[in-house]
């Protein structure tokens, strides 16, 4: 599946496409700091694990890049509650 993950940096957002549906996930960046503003998947594509790839995927790219990450999108804050290996990324714990 995360293989069609894309990571598009100019719109500040991770994509993928599933039986016809976008899902997405949207953040800003400023300097090294990723803030995660919105995780959305169709419901007609829900309870795939879809969201959750894309949340895993943009935490890993920001582990790479070196950025540190702030979860605004209650998706991604819940994720990363119960994944505690990506915890060190979240500004301020």
């Amino acid at each position: 599946m995360t293989e069609a993950i894309i990571h598009r940096p100019q719109e500040h957002r991770f994509t993928c496409e599933v039986d016809g549906h976008a899902c997405v996930l949207d953040y800003h960046l400023n300097g090294q700091t990723m803030t995660i503003t919105h995780t959305g998947v169709p419901e007609a594509v829900g309870g795939r694990g879809l969201a959750g790839a894309l949340t895993r995927f943009a935490l890993d790219h920001a582990r790479l890049e070196g950025w540190s990450i702030v979860p605004m999108c209650s998706y991604s804050a819940l994720y990363i509650d119960r994944h505690p290996s990506y915890q060190d990324l979240v500004v301020g714990s």
